[in-house]
């Protein structure tokens, strides 16, 4: 990790049209400006650090398949902290999905999101914000299971709100829709 990473992030981000009215790009960029490769380490608590996100939509494009995540107790995509072993998002997207769902059969739809989420107290954290570059991908096959720190994974339609009676937060079903867009064949 490091200068490749940055890198390879500040490339993707120089390619990424936001939606109108999405601040999140100036907000990434400006936490690499200010703590280069800092930002990439989960220790980083001010503001916060570098997340990698991966959506899978099924084969058919229908669905997308969301985790139960067990510390936050919310339905959310696959995703989580970069490692040092990472060299780009899409290589932390794609561990973060083999190591949650099981998931390895994908192709790649690229950059597609960002999103800036706080992040709750924990014991041994503050409260910070998670700046979360989000990337598609296209499973080859519906096979998924539960990995680390999750305790389900559902095949959802991208018109979804809920899931087992638990709301779909904004910045999950923001997300879905854009899927809807660039899902079609």
């Amino acid at each position: 990790m490091g200068v490749k990473f940055l890198e390879s992030l500040r490339r993707d981000l120089g390619n990424y049209v936001p939606d109108q009215g999405d601040g999140a790009l100036g907000r990434i960029r400006a936490l690499l400006d200010q703590h280069e490769e800092a930002a990439l380490t989960r220790s980083t608590f001010d503001p916060g650090h570098i997340t990698a996100s991966g959506f899978v939509l099924s084969p058919d494009r229908s669905k997308a398949l969301l985790i139960f995540h067990q510390k936050l107790q919310l339905w959310l995509q696959p995703g989580g902290h970069v490692e040092p072993e990472d060299d780009s998002v899409a290589t932390a997207c794609l561990r973060e999905l083999e190591e949650e769902t099981g998931v390895t059969d994908l192709t790649s739809l690229g950059l597609f999101d960002l999103d800036v989420h706080q992040i709750p107290d924990r014991k041994t954290e503050p409260s910070h914000c998670h700046f979360d570059v989000r990337h598609a991908f296209v499973a080859e096959s519906e096979n998924a299971y539960a990995g680390d720190g999750v305790t389900a994974v559902r095949w959802v339609d991208l018109d979804a709100t809920q899931v087992k009676g638990v709301k779909l937060d904004e910045s999950v079903q923001r997300p879905l829709r854009k899927l809807k867009v660039i899902a079609l064949p």
